[in-house]
């Protein structure tokens, strides 16, 4: 390697690094500020001082909004109560509407799932007021299920999961029908078990998006049930050291299940940038 090849090596790698530190520094500093003391993080504020080893360690702050105010406790559990079962739900609907569009031939199938990708890449806000009017004609508005329902039926599930069912030879599926296996056995023998990457890939994006989820819970939820997401917008009002404590554990979920399912959630990208 000649020393103009070395100098350019070099260049990438500073660029990459400043890059990736100004992408983590919000982070660090966050964790930071959670182990600082009340006293201590405002002084660090109002100086404009990037002050990040802490003077002295404390956990204060994640007992202040674990134990002393249960507020933000019962929040974070609002969000555990709203994100599981629309992943769980959307895992179930996302197999079942994938297999229906990628190996079961009937009228229109086409232009369904056409109309599936429009639904797809139309923002949320534009579907929210339908929603909204749905909800208060069922009586849900107030209610988890306001978000859960709405949230289960997600067409990103259904379209990608269809990309990975496609690509599951037609072959196998003929050779389990004439061994007299049926729709069901199928999917369950078959498909599914040939889908974990796409699977796991499913999970943990729907769990993130749902994590963060804003506008449905303003809209849909009263304040005693909106989940973690959008009452930390609320805590700065109050004390800032308890804001940063709670945005760390707030984003401790969505790192443990992308370092749990990394490894197939990039085998299942990979595999759909193939196609």
């Amino acid at each position: 390697m000649d020393k103009k090849n070395k100098v350019l090596i070099f260049c990438e790698y500073v660029v990459l690094s400043v890059f990736a530190i100004a992408a983590i520094f919000p982070v660090i500093y966050m964790v930071s500020n959670s182990l600082m003391g009340e006293e201590e993080v405002r002084n660090t504020l109002q100086s404009f001082k990037f002050h990040i080893i802490p003077d002295g360690f404390t956990l204060i702050q994640y007992y202040n909004s674990l134990l002393k105010q249960p507020d933000f406790l019962l929040k974070f559990w609002n969000s555990v109560i709203l994100t599981v079962p629309i992943v769980i739900g959307q895992i179930v609907v996302s197999i079942f509407g994938a297999y229906s569009f990628a190996k079961i031939k009937f009228k229109y199938k086409t232009q369904i799932f056409f109309m599936f990708i429009i639904l797809m890449i139309m923002p949320y806000q534009v579907t929210l007021v339908p929603i909204y009017i749905i909800m208060k004609k069922l009586g849900l508005v107030g209610s988890y299920a306001s978000i859960i329902l709405p949230g289960i039926f997600s067409t990103f599930g259904v379209f990608l999961m269809t990309q990975f069912v496609k690509s599951i030879p037609d072959e196998q599926c003929q050779a389990a029908k004439i061994d007299g296996a049926n729709d069901i056995q199928i999917l369950f023998k078959i498909i599914v078990p040939q889908c974990k990457g796409a699977l796991v890939s499913l999970m943990i994006l729907s769990f993130i998006d749902n994590w963060n989820m804003i506008e449905q819970p303003l809209i849909l939820l009263g304040d005693k049930k909106q989940p973690l997401s959008t009452f930390l917008s609320q805590i700065n009002n109050g004390e800032l050291g308890v804001a940063f404590a709670c945005g760390v554990i707030f984003m401790i979920p969505s790192i443990l299940m992308f370092l749990k399912g990394e490894d197939e959630l990039l085998k299942g990208i990979q595999h759909l940038d193939m196609k």
